[in-house]
């Protein structure tokens, strides 16, 4: 589910090009990048007033309100994580470029350009356990909305009990599901698996799932979208999905490496630490900030491979090990250190061949093996 960035951070396949509006309602290509830029200069200005104020512009010029979101707020919100891995943009500020984002978005929902009665069935949008990357679904439920569905938006970091319960008291046609961080897929597959179990058919969408959707349907998901529009043609065309049987495949989730990694998350971590300090003298020097983010990322490698067991796949490990790697370049930090971690993780994950296996493919993605 992402058009440009309906659905960020991570890499995706190409933007579903939607239904085209009338050409002479549209302005021309160059006018949607100035649009871009103009928007994406206010976000990161943190300037509310003139980011809705642009919103206001483009509907009443007669851009249709559906590519107000998906041609203007995602691509230039895609463009603040951009400048954010590039080190161009601090926390701070790409927090609060999101937020503009998210109050023009809000704009937008209650102009009169984008009213648009509900006249087909009810869903319910929800962000996975612990996705706290709310922005992209709000995208999707919105464009939804736009396109005559009901949409009740839950918001980030539902847990399953809760949108279980919420399923029940609402009967929603459908659970759209976004996972942006493939670190949420465990908290994904319970979700889809309680959602499936009361009867609610689950579309499922964002980079966690992979580019090509291969985690949602491993995971039991009735169907992926690849972006906000193909979510909203999916469910125009051919929903509900005809009843399938669980993955076959899905035999090894949470099994004893996944379960014996998670449950050693903190005393790894620790322990990594407690190495590099043997191992790399001069990290002795660090300041508590440097050992905090050290810890820190160390903490994220350990929930990156703990998901590439879950589902059995080393990709999911090794493509966070190079992303990892080229943000720490475009910060000007050497990528040594990455794999120095990667091989002191490695030796600690005794008795675990699936996992050292795993972390080692991530050393070679680093040019670290041998």
């Amino acid at each position: 589910m992402t058009d440009g960035a309906a659905f960020p951070p991570g890499p995706g396949p190409a933007p579903h090009p939607g239904p085209a509006p009338h050409p002479e309602a549209v302005p021309a290509r160059q006018d949607h990048d100035d649009l871009v830029r103009e928007f994406f200069d206010a976000a990161t200005a943190a300037d509310e007033e003139a980011a809705v104020a642009l919103v206001h512009r483009a509907l009443e010029a007669g851009l249709p309100p559906e590519r107000v979101l998906l041609d203007v707020i995602a691509p230039a919100q895609a463009r603040v994580g951009e400048e954010w891995a590039a080190a161009r943009l601090s926390v701070a500020r790409e927090h609060a470029a999101s937020a503009v984002s998210d109050r023009a978005i809000a704009a937008l929902s209650v102009h009169p350009a984008a009213r648009a009665a509900p006249r087909r069935g009810r869903v319910t949008m929800a962000c996975v356990d612990g996705e706290w990357h709310a922005l992209p679904a709000r995208l999707v439920a919105e464009t939804l909305r736009l396109r005559g569905w009901r949409v009740d938006f839950l918001g980030a970091h539902v847990p399953p009990q809760h949108l279980v319960q919420y399923l029940h008291a609402t009967g929603p046609d459908a659970v759209a599901l976004s996972c942006s961080i493939p670190t949420r897929l465990p908290a994904a597959h319970a979700a889809i698996t309680a959602c499936r179990a009361v009867g609610v058919p689950v579309l499922a969408g964002g980079p966690g799932f992979g580019a090509d959707g291969r985690y949602a349907r491993l995971l039991g998901a009735d169907a992926w979208a690849a972006s906000a529009t193909d979510a909203a043609d999916r469910l125009e065309r051919d929903w509900p999905p005809p009843v399938r049987p669980a993955d076959g495949k899905a035999g090894h989730l949470a099994g004893r490496e996944y379960v014996r990694v998670a449950e050693a998350r903190s005393r790894l971590v620790a322990e990594a630490l407690e190495a590099l300090r043997e191992e790399l003298p001069g990290t002795r020097s660090c300041t508590s900030r440097q050992w905090e983010s050290t810890a820190e990322d160390l903490a994220h490698i350990v929930d990156f491979l703990a998901a590439s067991l879950y589902v059995d796949d080393e990709r999911l490990f090794t493509d966070f090990v190079a992303w990892t790697a080229a943000v720490l370049s475009a910060r000007g930090l050497p990528t040594a250190s990455l794999a120095a971690g990667l091989r002191l993780l490695e030796g600690l994950l005794r008795g675990l061949p699936r996992a050292r296996r795993t972390v080692g493919a991530g050393l070679a993605a680093v040019g670290g093996s041998g």
